[in-house]
């Protein structure tokens, strides 16, 4: 048996040496560690590029969920839908407020929300819808928002992986009532850890900056106005996303190029399927993921060539706490199947030759 090469291709590559540790040390140098100055530049930024008047930094895009939602009003014994397909943060969100969280399945090509089969789950109890635009696709917007028009729902958007991804309307994540995006370090640009909400809304602007702040508008004269808690965030991480920022651009085109790459290099082959993203309408795959029939063979085949690969994570229903006991049978085949491949926006087009060239010799 042949011992397993060390690491030379990791599943995901960032880097943070674009001057970063340069404006770290900046906004130290003036005394601004904690959220100031540096925060509301990279906030003016983010809502200048993505065309929206408001946007409120905060701890991780799991942050932004509970704020909007909090924004939104929802707590014990309200309803969110969510879909099955998503990461576990889409869900805890509602989850942790004391709402219901009700699970919606999938389309069946790929694991976005099927818009289709969101009003059956709408009861009396129902107060918000929350679409997620995994690896930048885009939900279907147009139809979600005229749901949640007719029935009187807030639509909060899960855009964590969808940072610079567009739809015929524009970016996602902004053509809703609140839209949720993450900076972590397996983001198109990252802070380490960090956040954001973007509104149209000057009103719930103001209940989101309240809220992130212990529900006080005012730190001076502070009154208690409504419930809310420590979600500030700091000039030191803006001050990364800042230089990050500048990056977006040449990141979304070098995460094409590499989905193109795999989309090329991996056609005929019986056993993998790519997942599709929309290049021509402005999605941007953050992350390149393929269905495998012998998924975990394949991932151990390349882990021993030093190459690493992900399986997906499970469904949301197999989450036993959130008591949602239907079959989604759309879902189920990602859950299985799924597998991300090495990608990343540091990742060099010869490494993702090199897994091309392991995964057609697999099998």
């Amino acid at each position: 048996m042949n011992e397993p090469q060390q690491l030379q291709i990791p599943h995901w590559r960032t880097t943070f040496s674009n001057g970063e540790a340069e404006a770290v040390a900046v906004a130290i140098e003036g005394e601004h560690v904690s959220q100031g100055p540096v925060v509301a530049e990279f906030e003016r930024q983010l809502a200048a590029y993505l065309g929206t008047p408001y946007v409120v930094a905060t701890t991780s895009g799991s942050m932004a969920l509970v704020m909007s939602l909090l924004a939104a009003g929802i707590g014990q014994g309200d309803e969110v839908i969510v879909p099955n397909r998503t990461w576990i943060a889409t869900a805890h969100a509602p989850f942790l407020l004391g709402a219901t969280v009700k699970l919606v399945d999938v389309e069946v090509d790929r694991p976005i929300i099927n818009a289709k089969l969101i009003e059956q789950a709408i009861t009396e109890r129902t107060r918000a819808i929350i679409p997620v635009h995994m690896c930048g696709r885009s939900a279907d917007m147009r139809s979600i928002n005229e749901i949640a028009q007719r029935y009187n729902l807030t639509v909060i958007e899960d855009a964590a992986q969808a940072l610079g991804s567009r739809n015929s309307d524009g970016f996602l994540g902004t053509q809703s009532d609140m839209g949720c995006f993450s900076l972590s370090v397996t983001k198109i640009i990252s802070t380490g850890q960090g956040g954001f909400v973007t509104t149209r809304s000057e009103k719930i602007y103001r209940k989101l900056v309240a809220i992130r702040t212990h529900g006080v508008g005012d730190t001076v004269n502070a009154e208690w106005e409504q419930p809310g808690f420590n979600f500030r965030f700091t000039d030191v991480l803006a001050a990364i996303g800042i230089v990050q920022l500048g990056l977006l651009p040449d990141r979304v085109e070098k995460v094409k190029a590499i989905y193109k790459l795999y989309e090329e290099g991996l056609k005929g082959l019986p056993f993998i399927k790519i997942i599709p993203v929309d290049l021509t309408a402005g999605e941007t795959p953050v992350y390149v993921e393929v269905l495998c029939e012998s998924r975990q063979e394949m991932i151990d085949f390349l882990m021993a060539r030093g190459i690493q690969c992900r399986p997906f994570y499970s469904d949301l229903n197999y989450a036993h706490y959130l008591k949602n006991s239907g079959r989604y049978p759309n879902a189920e085949p990602f859950g299985l199947k799924g597998v991300y491949l090495p990608a990343g926006p540091e990742q060099s087009l010869e490494n993702i030759q090199k897994v091309i060239a392991e995964v057609r010799s697999f099998n």
